[in-house]
């Protein structure tokens, strides 16, 4: 048997002693166990009171409150680098080199550059005008963060141009555009080139130095370093030698001289680590490559421990630096082949995400094909161990999550508390960093009331935040890292009287999360197919949500993992969803700067038995897994069915059975669960 790595115990954390009367404070106290995860915990949650006064003495660079940035002087600068390069239009995407949504904050460019700080989106810069394009889910957001120098282009709404298309029509006269080739898509940028060329535009040039990068200079903030570390066998569920073997399979059945990986989660999948170079997310800067014969791991190998290494080396991967793949790929083996003109030369497949630096680095069209990543694929089809892990550690965080809710229903209605809405999130990571394997939050809580809650993706911020008012909604969509999985769970409450129109609202969102959870399908279905069930009640009264409704979640990993989704994204359409996916389900309303209700669950994908199979096929549905009461006094009970008044007694039912024993000792949160779980 190979060597499994043992998980040592955490410290227990003292992070805050919370009185009655007295709001949460935001310091906490650092990890003092020799763990690899200190490094994850300490990332973004656990900071150190040194950390914390570095952190307010240190000219900010990037953009995290919702405040207004003078971009003036920046772009001044980034204009000035355009025209000694001769470029007309600079492109500055949302990604880094590898594609991820979220990004360490060396690769923060576009937030540095427009002052807009939410995760989607795309500047784009001109001698006289500079855009941020970017999705509904931030509308709000980016109108309070952009300052006069930006204008916004709402993607999705009618006749607003994507930017690409308003790319386009800047580049019209012969000019110039210029992007990273490394933060851009092949796909992208080769049909970008052409669009650019077909409107009369000079063309795509890949500009290999970063000209945000040398604006931002000395003040952008190192390139993480940190620890890498074995997930264990009874984490992962499969070991690393049989995934290489399962993708060898794919690659025989495209003929394929082997495949690239890019995307950081599908390297830490694949070769059963984790790490944590980006805030929220265990992976680590890497590439790989697999071939028939070999499996390399491009990394810095003084991240690896002396677990990694052995556990590598018997699963025969090799480890080159980090820097070589994309240095010397032109003298890679199956370069050599070129010398005859018409060689037939087998393809390297690379993710239809994977940068233009890439294929180019790779030997561009001859030599790379461009797929729906095989590795992708595989890993959002959980085992048996990792479906499992995802239902136990959701017990934990819904006993978490629960314990929360009570404890801060006590303090604002019972003890007349005055909480903001960072006491109220870092109380909630308190609660669940006292719970079996427990590493990290999966996201920034989105703690918001009132107005803030109808802010998609809200971020408080100390001293930018508001004071939790009892008379309004309060929203919280909160996750975290397990060791045995990935949690995401959004519950919306009020300590008050609701108005009609919330009860009403809220209840419509219900009907439509208890829809689609109880939807059946054939295999084949897609996320796009199926995202009216979670619209339609709001449809008939005329409202609707400007995000999708699900997403997929990694396995102690990123919590948005592709392909899979529910929504309207043209990508829903072409993969179907299987048994094993974990997915969100969480329809919403929002009303600007009024409230916000969102309601998340996250669902495994399972086969059902149905009384007939229609064309021999087997059909789907979904097992939910979070283990949290839904709000009864913003639910109208007059707009409910039986059947799904029946729905909410079976996982009120559910919850009780699974989460009650963990409040034994703890009378306020039983009571408050019994009372939330009252059957209907």
């Amino acid at each position: 048997m190979r060597h499994i790595w043992a998980i040592p115990s955490f410290t227990a954390l003292s992070l805050f002693q919370a009185s009655a009367a007295s709001a949460v404070p935001r310091a906490r106290q650092a990890v003092t166990t020799n763990s690899p995860f200190a490094l994850f915990r300490t990332k973004r949650g656990f900071q150190t009171q040194t950390q914390l006064k570095t952190k307010s003495t240190t000219k900010r660079t990037l953009v995290e409150e919702m405040v207004t940035v003078n971009t003036t002087n920046r772009l001044a600068a980034l204009r000035s680098l355009m025209k000694e390069r001769n470029v007309h239009v600079y492109i500055v995407p949302s990604e880094d080199s590898h594609a991820s949504e979220y990004i360490a904050d060396c690769d923060a460019r576009r937030t540095f550059i427009s002052g807009f700080s939410g995760s989607a989106g795309t500047a784009i810069v001109t001698p006289d005008k500079a855009a941020l394009a970017t999705d509904g889910r931030y509308f709000n957001q980016a109108s309070k963060q952009l300052d006069s120098n930006w204008f916004l282009l709402k993607t999705g709404l009618q006749d607003v141009p994507t930017w690409q298309e308003w790319v386009t029509q800047e580049a019209e006269g012969g000019k110039t555009v210029g992007v990273d080739p490394e933060l851009i898509s092949s796909a992208i940028a080769e049909k970008l080139d052409e669009d650019i060329k077909n409107a009369g535009g000079a063309g795509l040039v890949g500009v290999k130095e970063n000209l945000v990068d040398l604006v931002w200079g000395s003040e952008r903030p190192p390139r993480p370093s940190n620890s890498v570390f074995l997930l264990g066998q009874q984490y992962a569920g499969k070991e690393t030698s049989a995934k290489l073997a399962d993708l060898r399979k794919e690659l025989d059945k495209k003929k394929a001289a082997g495949f690239v990986l890019s995307m950081l989660d599908e390297v830490a999948w694949l070769f059963n680590l984790r790490g944590s170079d980006i805030a929220y997310n265990p992976v680590f800067f890497s590439y790989a490559i697999v071939t028939q014969d070999s499996a390399t791991l491009y990394i810095d190998s003084a991240k690896l421990t002396a677990e990694c290494q052995t556990y590598l080396e018997q699963n025969k991967v090799a480890i080159k630096p980090y820097g070589d793949l994309l240095k010397n790929s032109e003298k890679a083996p199956w370069s050599a082949v070129a010398t005859a003109k018409n060689a037939m030369v087998p393809k390297y497949l690379i993710s239809s995400k994977g940068s233009w630096a890439l294929k180019l680095a790779l030997g561009g069209n001859r030599f790379t094909e461009e797929v729906r990543s095989p590795v992708g694929d595989a890993k959002a089809v959980k085992n048996e161990v990792e479906l499992n892990g995802m239902r136990n550690c959701h017990i934990r965080d819904g006993a978490a999550i629960s314990e929360f809710l009570a404890w801060l229903e006590d303090q604002i209605v019972n003890k007349k508390a005055e909480l903001d809405e960072v006491d109220a999130a870092d109380k909630l990571e308190q609660i669940r960093s006292k719970h079996k394997d427990f590493v990290g939050l999966s996201f920034d809580t989105i703690s918001s009331t009132g107005p803030n809650a109808a802010v998609i993706h809200y971020k408080p911020e100390k001293g930018e935040c508001r004071t939790i008012d009892p008379n309004a909604i309060y929203l919280c969509d909160s996750g975290a890292q397990y060791l045995d999985g990935t949690t995401d769970t959004t519950r919306t409450i009020h300590f008050g009287t609701p108005t009609a129109k919330e009860k009403m609202a809220y209840t419509l969102v219900l009907k439509g999360n208890i829809a689609l959870d109880s939807v059946v399908f054939p295999t084949g279905t897609s996320g796009f197919a199926i995202d009216v069930m979670a619209r339609q009640f709001l449809w008939k009264s005329g409202l609707d949500y400007r995000h999708g409704t699900g997403h997929g979640v990694g396995s102690f990993l990123n919590v948005h993992e592709g392909p899979i989704g529910i929504g309207t994204r043209k990508q829903y359409i072409d993969v179907a969803l299987a048994a094993g996916n974990v997915l969100s389900i969480e329809p919403g309303y929002y009303e600007d700067d009024a409230f916000g209700i969102r309601i998340e669950n996250l669902a495994i994908v399972k086969e059902v038995k149905t009384e007939h199979s229609f064309g021999d096929k087997p059909y789907l549905g979904f097992e939910h897994v979070t283990m949290v009461p839904y709000a009864r006094n913003l639910i109208d009970e007059t707009l409910l069915t039986s059947d799904e008044k029946d729905w909410l007694n079976r996982a009120n039912k559910k919850i009780l059975e699974n989460t009650l024993g963990y409040f034994e000792n703890d009378p306020l949160t039983k009571a408050w669960l019994l009372r939330e779980t009252q059957p209907f």
